[in-house]
């Protein structure tokens, strides 16, 4: 269960204070895939970045199986979600220079898993997104749509119970974006995981269980919240 209690964001001071985010409340079940549905600037990637520990609210809580994100230290909250949680970003953001492999391993190496065992790991999940040939390559030579998979690798190698997706189709072609996707549900129905995408792409969030709509920083709409999981794609 991954709870949202009353979280605000306030962004400047004063007369330059903007409301990003204006006491937003939501339960979410373990297991779902969740899309959070608005336009631009509506506050969905804020939410986002507040529920995964990335951003801290003005007010409010995160609570993750019941327990308190933000009622930790910073070193506290970066152990949590690098055991628990990963993001995969509309930009990929994988190391250009670096090889696939070593763009998988570093997830593995914050959360502390012994060298010996990271091969085997970073294979598997490149495997998963048909990259295993590709572990020797540097990622700048990959194209748009592999550095997606990389990145999807990169954030299921350590196996997180709640992965968090910001529009990670956005920059792909519809083919490309589709096998993101298989890959993303894939991993939900394969692992139990709860999957939350931040996206403005209505085909993306029909495919989801339960969609959360956001506009000027408040809750809208919230649909399917108590119907089943869809079949994965």
């Amino acid at each position: 269960m991954i709870e949202v209690a009353n979280i605000a964001k306030v962004y400047g001071r004063k007369e330059n204070a903007f409301r990003a985010l204006k006491g937003v409340s939501v339960k979410l079940p373990q297991g779902k895939t969740i899309a959070i549905v608005g336009k631009s600037g509506s506050g969905k990637s804020t939410l986002m970045h507040i529920m995964s520990g990335l951003d801290r609210p003005t007010s409010g809580d995160v609570l993750i199986e019941g327990r308190s994100i933000f009622k930790q230290k910073q070193k506290q909250i970066d152990a949590f979600r690098s055991k628990y949680i990963s993001f995969i970003f509309q930009s990929f953001f994988v190391q250009g220079r670096e090889t696939c492999y070593d763009n998988v391993a570093l997830p593995l190496e914050i959360a502390g898993v012994p060298k010996r065992q990271r091969k085997a790991l970073v294979q598997t999940a490149l495997e998963a997104v048909e990259l295993g040939q590709k572990i020797s390559s540097r990622a700048k030579d990959l194209s748009g749509g592999q550095k997606q998979r990389l990145a999807v690798a990169r954030a299921i190698v350590n196996s997180p119970k709640i992965l968090f997706a910001d529009e990670p189709t956005g920059n792909l072609d519809s083919a490309t974006g589709e096998k993101v996707e298989q890959l993303l549900f894939g991993y939900v129905k394969e692992t139990g995981a709860t999957l939350i995408v931040v996206t403005h792409d209505p085909d993306l969030a029909a495919k989801c269980d339960i969609n959360i709509h956001i506009a000027d920083g408040a809750i809208t709409k919230i649909e399917g919240l108590d119907k089943p999981s869809k079949e994965a794609l």
